[in-house]
């Protein structure tokens, strides 16, 4: 049946008692989930029994009698009114959206290549991937060079000394400055001994470990 082929893209707004009682049905693209809303179609014999229901509220008595009458009859013919209010949902909804034959999918026009006669998932549109490939190739060259670029800074880099990356007295991150940037205490920013690479403090003449002078 027609209903079994759109069991998964859509979703039932239908309220069935009530004075808003209608049929309306959302059908989504299955790539892109843009959703397409039939018509609200008003159910009568619903929104019938929630006028009574709201008279039977105000005065009572009989009226609250025939309503409930009204809507054990609107309850009844429910099911045979909301299926052909569905079926011809679905035949409203087939000319919003296109079966991929490959995937099995309803996708709408904007995710349909309608020269190969498939979804874009299955046959994406030459010209739209030659741009993204080019695009993926110009960040990827950019990042290439960036990294190159990053390697040769590297190399200037003093990464020999010792640096205080923690300031001991309130716990910031210094990020290896000569002063705390939160407190302002000095950092200790440590040397190393030319010939046994002990570090040093800075100031420090001689080697503690080796004797030898600090240039």
């Amino acid at each position: 049946m027609g209903e079994i082929q759109f069991s998964d893209n859509y979703s039932d707004r239908c309220i069935s008692h009530g004075v808003n009682a209608g049929f309306q049905f959302e059908f989504h693209c299955e790539r892109c989930n843009e959703t397409w809303r039939t018509e609200f179609v008003p159910y009568r014999g619903g929104q019938a029994s929630g006028w009574l229901s709201k008279a039977a509220g105000m005065f009572g008595g009989v009226l609250g009698n025939v309503g409930d009458a009204v809507d054990g009859l609107a309850q009844s013919g429910w099911g045979t009114a909301k299926d052909e209010a569905f079926r011809q949902a679905i035949e409203q909804a087939k000319t919003h959206f296109h079966r991929c034959a490959k995937c099995h999918q309803y996708v709408c026009e904007v995710c349909w290549n309608k020269d190969k006669g498939l979804c874009l998932n299955c046959a994406p549109d030459a010209q739209v991937e030659i741009e993204a490939a080019i695009a993926q190739g110009e960040v990827y060259a950019a990042g290439e060079k960036a990294a190159l670029e990053g390697i040769q800074r590297g190399k200037k880099m003093d990464v020999k000394r010792d640096r205080q990356l923690v300031c001991p007295d309130c716990k910031t991150e210094t990020h290896g400055a000569k002063f705390c940037p939160n407190c302002g205490k000095q950092l200790a920013v440590m040397d190393k001994c030319p010939s046994c690479s002990t570090s040093v403090s800075p100031g420090t003449k001689f080697c503690p470990e080796c004797g030898s002078k600090i240039a």
